[in-house]
């Protein structure tokens, strides 16, 4: 659940402020094997799905709420049997740090839409803060389902976007061909309790210059912001030596508001709408094929997400050993070869529960 002070750093040379920590990547690393030759995955992909007036798959959905109906920003790319939807962090980020998916599903078939929540920058963002909880973003998902067509299909969500997947999850399985949390505990109080063991790692003098700013809530000095930028995000937000283009206008286009609202200012304050929220002894509840993505690096415990992936009824687990809180990014060949055998096996009928991808 990345704080919203990237969004100011995202313009101030952020190539130089990252560590060069990360994994690099192999541009031509091969991704999961697919059962027909890419070329005939590739061209039943690429078949038209669009009638009419073609706009590359953009479809603004009008979503009622009991504040009146606004439209929210979709992307579909493809087709396939296979159906996923993503839901990006925040709250209140955009799609486009997803669009490194568009990278890897097109060339294994799978079909998959990148949407913006009510409140983020692409979709509308009405002035009402009633309209920022959880349930509400449930009812929004299972909205955007029904307008879209699709059924049987599978949910990833991403940071905020876990909390957001599980709980849609918890209320709505029965559409759900499977689901997919990545880089998100089901427990806001233990994700607190993680941030604050990492956080003790840090050297005591950074430490003291840290509340120093905290005691006076003064969580937008710079001079505060640069210092956990360089000293903890870059450890566990994001190792690579350069923020990629689409991670950087996905936080220059947070909603700071909402994310705040919900949040709080950083990892370290965590004190908005979803302090308390805990999901931990529900897992047992979820009964779809499930995946577990957890990084090393990640502000999230990877322990805790693999414990999730064996309370569940039917779980894999995905470790990414080079993984920050945006493994889709500094580990990428790891996260896509296990999601898109994750999501493979589940359609051809091979999926064992139990499995570590």
């Amino acid at each position: 659940m990345p704080a919203p002070l990237l969004a100011r750093l995202s313009g101030l040379a952020l190539a130089a402020t990252l560590l060069f920590t990360g994994c690099q990547q192999k541009p031509d690393a091969p991704s999961a094997p697919a059962a027909e030759s890419p070329n005939t995955v590739t061209t039943v992909y690429l078949q038209p799905f669009e009638t009419g007036i073609r706009s590359g798959g953009v479809q603004l959905i009008p979503i009622k709420t009991s504040k009146g109906t606004f439209n929210v920003w979709t992307k579909r790319f493809g087709t396939g049997k296979i159906k996923v939807l993503l839901l990006h962090g925040g709250p209140a980020m955009t799609h486009e740090y997803f669009e490194c998916f568009e990278s890897f599903f097109p060339q294994e078939g799978i079909q998959f839409y990148e949407y913006d929540q009510l409140g983020s920058y692409y979709s509308d963002q009405p002035n009402d803060d009633d309209l920022w909880r959880t349930e509400r973003f449930v009812d929004e998902v299972e909205q955007v389902r029904q307008a879209l067509g699709i059924d049987k299909f599978y949910v990833l969500g991403h940071s905020w976007g876990g909390i957001l997947a599980l709980e849609y999850a918890l209320k709505h399985q029965d559409h759900l061909a499977g689901l997919v949390i990545s880089n998100m505990v089901a427990s806001i109080p233990r994700y607190d309790a993680y941030n604050k063991t990492l956080r003790a790692q840090l050297r005591p003098s950074l430490l003291d210059s840290l509340e120093k700013f905290e005691v006076k809530k003064d969580y937008h000095n710079p001079t505060y912001e640069g210092l956990v930028f360089k000293n903890y995000y870059s450890q566990h937000l994001l190792r690579l030596p350069e923020m990629p283009d689409p991670v950087a206008r996905s936080f220059k286009h947070v909603n700071q508001h909402v994310y705040e609202l919900m949040q709080g200012p950083n990892e370290f304050k965590t004190m908005g709408r979803l302090f308390t929220w805990d999901r931990w002894n529900d897992l047992n509840k979820i009964t779809v094929p499930t995946l577990m993505i957890g990084g090393q690096y990640d502000t999230m415990n990877p322990k805790d997400m693999e414990e999730m992936s064996h309370k569940v009824k039917q779980g894999n687990y995905l470790l990414c050993p080079q993984g920050s809180h945006m493994s889709m990014w500094d580990d990428q060949q790891t996260y896509f070869r296990g999601l898109t055998k994750f999501l493979k096996s589940v359609n051809d009928g091979t999926f064992k529960a139990g499995t570590t991808l």
